[in-house]
């Protein structure tokens, strides 16, 4: 039997999975949670700017995915300042950098797919 089939599941956080690659899932699977991490893993940003360049995405669904990606472990928020304007910055955590490699899997994966089977557009704006 494979590893992340052994026994009847595994625990992370007082949660039980029934696999590994459920409890993966459940940390960055979704619409939003791997875009989000892919635009941390260069560098920090603010709330804004993930927005800005996460066009599709809503501020309430964004918001939500940056607290649980938070609260998971794998993102930080520090807050500079004490007085609004506050300004809030997001980034990787050493947990969150673990999953670069998966992100750059994903990269050349989705462009490979992109490049024989779909299209590149370009951002009309």
């Amino acid at each position: 039997m494979k590893i992340e089939c052994i026994g009847e599941g595994v625990k992370l956080n007082d949660k039980v999975y029934p696999c590994t690659v459920s409890l993966a899932m459940d940390l960055v699977g979704g619409k939003w949670k791997t875009v989000i991490l892919y635009h941390l893993k260069s560098e920090p940003k603010r709330y804004s700017e993930l927005l800005k360049e996460m066009q599709a995405v809503t501020e309430m669904t964004l918001s939500l995915q940056l607290k649980q990606l938070e609260k998971d472990g794998l993102i930080t928020r520090k807050v500079y300042g004490n007085k609004p304007p506050v300004k809030v910055v997001y980034s990787l955590t050493d947990f969150g950098k673990t999953f670069i490699p998966v992100l750059e899997a994903i990269t050349a994966w989705g462009n490979q797919v992109t490049e024989q089977k779909g299209t590149f557009v370009r951002n009309s704006l």
